[in-house]
């Protein structure tokens, strides 16, 4: 049971890491593509700037609150 445990916070530090909001956000942003996809709606600049976006939001939370 030991070694489960452990598989899984080594899974979710790898995946969260130090910010869940961007593993939200690319959680959400991959379905929202696929529902797009499937409308045969042209989606390939989506991910990169939801990627870009959230990115700008976090390094901007993180450079504020450590002045």
């Amino acid at each position: 049971m030991h070694y489960l445990i452990a598989f899984a916070k080594f899974w979710y530090d790898f995946v969260v890491g130090d910010d869940w909001t961007i593993a939200v956000a690319v959680v959400v942003a991959l379905g929202i593509t696929g529902l797009l996809v499937q409308a045969n709606v042209p989606v390939s600049w989506f991910l990169p700037v939801v990627v870009l976006l959230f990115l700008g939001a976090s390094l901007w939370r993180a450079t504020r609150t450590q002045g």
